[in-house]
């Protein structure tokens, strides 16, 4: 005789906790649910709104500065460490987890204008306005431990002089080498108290200096002059060999980044409003990108390398394609003054960007609006921003002499989650994205509180964009046919395309 029995993993019945209901196991046939469609989607409001009550994105600000922060600098080798450098030539190293200073680095006596840290943690250099340059020993114990330890002071392992004040500092990835940035152009041994080689051009002063991180041979400089005619200089720099500049282009400049994956191909923002690619295995520049206004930052998407997005002076950031340079693959809009600062996140889908109207937003890659907007009552304009490297928190710097620490996710809940708790947080986004269509729950996952004046200036700059599009329908409409052709937002800012 068989006997037919009904067995179940002990799991799946199991509670929790005690005070949990037994588990009811539903019968997911559509014909018996005939309301599943219409359960789901108020589910997915709940969560909506839930999203909102819980948003509490402020984490807390890290004082301790008396003047505005004028560096940052992330330690490639530990997670919840990060120094900061300040106008009055303050350096500290903050353990992001417990909000404090866990070490600091007495010694500049002007603004700290440049912070880099070795590629293994283990050094950090600062240069400044006071003409010099100190290499500091960063304590592991001090970061790894930072709960029993208290506040303590560094001293420099190293200290050179310079004839003029630094404005920048970078090092070079998987060596010793790191390069300043001032009246000239420096490269520096750890080992050695004078410059292995030095690059200087007349009046020139150099504002911004980067290593490449693909290959450490390469470097890429900005500059300035006292005329206020730029040049770019890029050198190839041998260790066997003495460097000689490989171009010298008279342009004006402002910031630079290299490609992190490809290491060859990188964008120069400069001050005559262009954008100028360069790959590096050629003798001649690749393309250049001449646009109406000045991009202040650049930044590539980690995980597409050929992707770039810029930080412009006109309020908008832009996405382009190192390989169509025509047209602008995104325009992310939002904010309402001159964009500072940005910063891709490590999973290379969003990007952080800081304003001078003060506000921190957060962008999709592939977004025209802000998914999140961060903002407080003290917080002043936004110098420099950063994505934290397992990409959960963000970081700020302002003019207030504070640091503020902010959710990625406005509101995620910290702490370890049960795994139901996980679940459940999972099924509340699925939902949320299944129904994000519909015009009640778009309504309220899109709204956000703004402050007064943003909301003032937002609202001001939507009637001049509105009146600038009336005058060129006008325009257009009492012109001859064909004689004025529209163009889309992604090519209105771009002047020309040089090759």
């Amino acid at each position: 005789m068989k006997v037919k029995v009904i067995s179940r993993s002990t799991d799946e019945f199991t509670r929790e906790r005690s005070q949990d209901l037994q588990r009811v196991f539903h019968n997911f046939d559509p014909n018996l649910r005939t309301q599943e469609k219409a359960v789901e989607y108020q589910r997915a409001l709940n969560a909506a709104k839930l999203d909102k009550i819980f948003a509490r994105p402020f984490i807390g600000a890290m004082d301790g500065h008396i003047d505005a922060i004028s560096s940052m600098a992330k330690n490639p080798n530990y997670l919840k460490g990060i120094f900061s450098g300040s106008m009055d030539g303050d350096i500290r190293l903050w353990d992001i987890a417990n909000r404090r200073t866990v070490c600091r680095f007495p010694g500049h006596q002007g603004a700290v204008r440049g912070l880099t840290a070795s590629t293994d943690g283990s050094t950090l250099v600062s240069c400044g306005t006071d003409c010099t340059v100190r290499l500091w020993n960063v304590p592991v114990a001090t970061i790894m431990e930072s709960d029993n330890l208290s506040d303590c002071s560094s001293e420099p392992r190293a200290v050179y002089m310079g004839e003029n004040a630094f404005w920048a500092v970078d090092h070079q990835w998987n060596g010793d080498l790191f390069a300043t940035a001032g009246a000239q152009v420096d490269i520096w041994n750890h080992n050695r108290s004078q410059p292995v080689n030095s690059f200087k051009w007349g009046t020139d002063s150099v504002i911004s200096v980067r290593f490449n991180p693909g290959e450490p041979n390469l470097l890429v400089t900005s500059a300035r002059s006292k005329q206020l005619s730029k040049c770019v200089n890029y050198y190839e720099y041998n260790i066997l060999s003495t460097c000689e500049p490989t171009w010298n282009f008279k342009m004006e400049t402002g910031s630079a980044k290299f490609d992190p994956k490809l290491g060859l191909i990188f964008p120069i923002s400069q001050i005559d409003r262009s954008i100028i690619l360069y790959d590096l295995r050629v003798s001649s520049p690749a393309r250049k990108l001449i646009m109406r206004t000045k991009t202040n930052s650049i930044s590539w998407n980690p995980m597409e390398p050929m992707n770039f997005t810029a930080a412009n002076e006109d309020c908008n950031c832009y996405s382009y394609d190192a390989r169509k340079l025509d047209e602008a693959k995104c325009v992310h809009k939002d904010h309402v003054s001159a964009v500072m600062d940005i910063d891709f996140s490590p999973t290379g889908r969003e990007f952080v960007t800081g304003s001078y109207d003060r506000t921190v937003r957060i962008f999709q890659y592939n977004g025209g609006h802000s998914r999140e907007i961060y903002h407080t009552k003290r917080m002043q304009r936004v110098f420099c921003v950063k994505f934290s490297c397992d990409a959960s928190y963000v970081v700020s710097g302002s003019d207030d002499t504070n640091l503020r620490l902010w959710k990625a996710k406005a509101s995620e809940q910290l702490g370890v989650l049960l795994p139901r708790e996980q679940k459940r947080h999972e099924y509340n986004e699925a939902l949320k994205n299944r129904y994000k269509h519909l015009p009640e729950v778009k309504r309220i996952v899109r709204h956000r509180h703004l402050p007064r004046p943003i909301y003032k200036a937002g609202v001001l700059r939507r009637v001049m964009i509105e009146a600038e599009r009336r005058k060129d329908q006008r325009r257009k409409a009492h012109s001859a046919l064909g004689s004025i052709v529209t163009e889309p937002m992604r090519k209105r800012r771009i002047i020309k395309e040089v090759d």
